[in-house]
């Protein structure tokens, strides 16, 4: 509209009222006493019609969604969160199922699967939910006792915690070794390890004084907050192609209660992400 339109449409309010809204000045308007009380009144009301549509929307949403996750994102990143997905959402049931192995959509019951893995999912619709940095972390204890900020090759003095099933068919070591690879670091890496089939497995034991594990910063980066870990080796970089992706089955319509909960996803990883879409391994 043009500001003499506006203008006009000022006016016809104001006489339709039979009061004065707005005070005319020099290139600008400024509410009046009545205009500020009447603007009071009207943002009150629109705030709380806008949150009777928006439960009322939410209330439409109904029905059970069969999810399946891999272990860690599921225990330290997924599940702390699921209470304002179930605030929001109350009509909504989740079945929350965790495994190491990519699920076949064809013979499982299962609406959705959250991996971490390579982006490679053939014949079904994949989007990337968060990319991933790793860095080697352990307890500050584990660091001072081994002196390994000040000296980064009493590396090969450590025990070194793996994640043995990181993605699909990863090799025990997949995750040390792609560090060690961007950083030439293969010689110092320790023969002495421990094996678990869980990333927040090893980095339980590495809070435990246990050994240095490789740590995804998308689900240690709380425990470094709070200190129980630490980064002695140098900070989270790219060191591959493996991030977190929705994935389903190929769908004409995707129903609404799965709709929303993948939109719920996406707000929590842009909330919780440190990374930018532009974030590229180094050289």
């Amino acid at each position: 509209m043009t500001a003499s339109a506006v203008s006009h449409r000022i006016s016809r309010l104001e006489t339709a009222l039979s009061m004065k809204l707005f005070k005319r000045l020099t290139r600008q308007v400024s509410l009046t006493d009545e205009g500020e009380r009447i603007f009071e009144i009207l943002q009150t009301a629109m705030g709380e019609l806008s949150e009777a549509l928006e439960q009322s929307s939410r209330a439409e949403v109904a029905g059970s969604i069969a999810l399946y996750v891999r272990p860690s994102i599921a225990q330290c990143w997924l599940v702390p969160r699921l209470a304002d997905f179930v605030e929001r959402y109350p009509l909504v049931s989740l079945d929350l199922r965790v495994g190491n192995d990519n699920v076949d959509f064809r013979t499982r019951k299962i609406d959705l699967a959250l991996y971490y893995a390579n982006g490679e999912f053939p014949g079904l619709t994949s989007q990337r939910l968060m990319r991933e940095r790793l860095a080697p972390v352990c307890s500050p204890d584990y660091a001072r006792r081994h002196r390994l900020e000040e000296n980064p090759e009493n590396l090969q003095h450590c025990t070194i915690l793996h994640d043995s099933l990181a993605w699909d068919h990863a090799a025990y070591d997949a995750e040390w070794s792609l560090w060690a690879e961007q950083h030439n670091l293969f010689a110092a890496l320790p023969k002495r390890s421990l094996t678990f089939d869980r990333s927040d497995l090893s980095v339980t034991a590495a809070i435990n004084h246990a050994g240095i594990a490789i740590g995804r910063q998308q689900l240690v980066q709380t425990r470094v907050d709070r200190g129980e870990l630490v980064l002695p080796l140098g900070g989270f970089s790219r060191s591959g192609h493996y991030d977190y992706y929705l994935v389903h089955p190929p769908l004409g319509t995707v129903p609404k209660r799965l709709l929303v909960f993948m939109n719920w996803l996406r707000e929590c990883a842009r909330q919780s992400s440190p990374l930018d879409e532009s974030d590229e391994l180094p050289g």
